[in-house]
């Protein structure tokens, strides 16, 4: 039975609020970092407490419990294939960076890093056929959409913020960004065969867990454990705002495919990234001029790539 498609502007809006909450995300990890001054504990923190969120919900919901069956039973069978299991891996990478990087560069130079490396990552996958829809045409709209982002990335970066952080927390997102967009595409894939999103969001907070709880243990032998840890509750929310960004991005990819997932999460993280560093900027904000013109080429890019642009002469017939 074929799957309804959602409105195409009901996915866009989706895809949008993915990017609100992702930039949102950012800014908590990266200030819980600040506090405990540890990246990785803030990351295992973050991580763990989603986790332990879709413990309960995978538990509580018949749709999570259909889902988990349906996962063991796909891994014993090997009809799921170990990789589809992976995607936490780049989650768990994406949250530590937030962690290391956000408090000290801001929202903003994070957001156009990690973008640069979701677009040019979507539009690979999407022509290799990776998501869960199969290959999705890379024609010119696309493409000149994804160049647009670029532009804006581009654009962002114009404002002499560069000599203001060290390049390593510039690679960091750009990076964290190619992993997220193969991240949605396999947790698509993986929603495809488990019937539900939340099992798939499951599958990659389990696994980052594992791989953050590990990392942050290591690097604790090594420097110490934080001092103390802040009192206040919404440092703590990273977690919980990662399990809906996740759970959104496995239900929504089938509807967009990957590169349009990413553009409209360009969007949403890039308007966030704005409002939030006029409202608590970092010495390598970015000025407010160039933020909103970066915004309104990233919107643009959403509009070139999702609008359906009809050849001349050409007339859709009524099905």
């Amino acid at each position: 039975m074929t799957r309804p498609r959602l409105p195409a502007w009901l996915a866009v809006g989706g895809a949008v609020l993915i990017g609100v909450l992702t930039a949102t995300q950012s800014r908590v990890n990266g200030q819980l970092g600040v506090r405990l001054e540890d990246g990785l504990v803030a990351a295992a923190v973050s991580f763990g407490s989603g986790f332990g969120i879709l413990i309960v919900l995978s538990a509580a919901l018949p749709a999570g419990r259909r889902g988990f069956a349906r996962l063991v039973e796909g891994v014993r069978s090997h009809s799921i294939p170990w990789w589809m299991l992976a995607g936490g891996a780049a989650g768990a990478f994406t949250v530590a960076t937030q962690g290391i990087a956000v408090g000290i560069i801001g929202v903003s130079l994070f957001t156009v890093g990690f973008v640069a490396g979701q677009v040019v990552c979507s539009l690979v996958l999407d022509r290799a056929g990776y998501g869960p829809g199969g290959a999705v045409a890379v024609t010119m709209p696309r493409v000149v959409g994804g160049g647009l982002a670029l532009v804006a990335v581009g654009i962002s970066l114009s404002g002499g913020a560069l000599g203001l952080v060290p390049l390593w927390m510039l690679i960091l997102p750009v990076f964290a960004g190619a992993g997220v967009a193969w991240q949605q595409a396999t947790n698509g894939r993986l929603r495809a065969r488990v019937g539900t999103p939340l099992t798939a969001t499951f599958v990659n907070f389990a696994g980052g867990s594992v791989i953050l709880v590990i990392a942050a243990l290591i690097h604790v032998a090594i420097v110490g454990a934080p001092d103390a840890f802040p009192t206040e509750p919404w440092v703590y929310l990273g977690g919980a705002i990662g399990v809906v960004y996740i759970f959104l991005s496995a239900a929504l990819v089938a509807h967009t495919g990957v590169l349009l997932l990413a553009l409209g999460t360009v969007v949403g993280q890039l308007v966030t990234a704005l409002v939030l560093d006029l409202a608590w900027p970092t010495p390598a904000t970015p000025a407010l001029g160039l933020q909103v013109t970066m915004v309104a080429v990233a919107l643009l890019s959403v509009i070139v790539a999702s609008v359906r642009w009809r050849r001349p002469g050409r007339t859709d017939r009524p099905r």
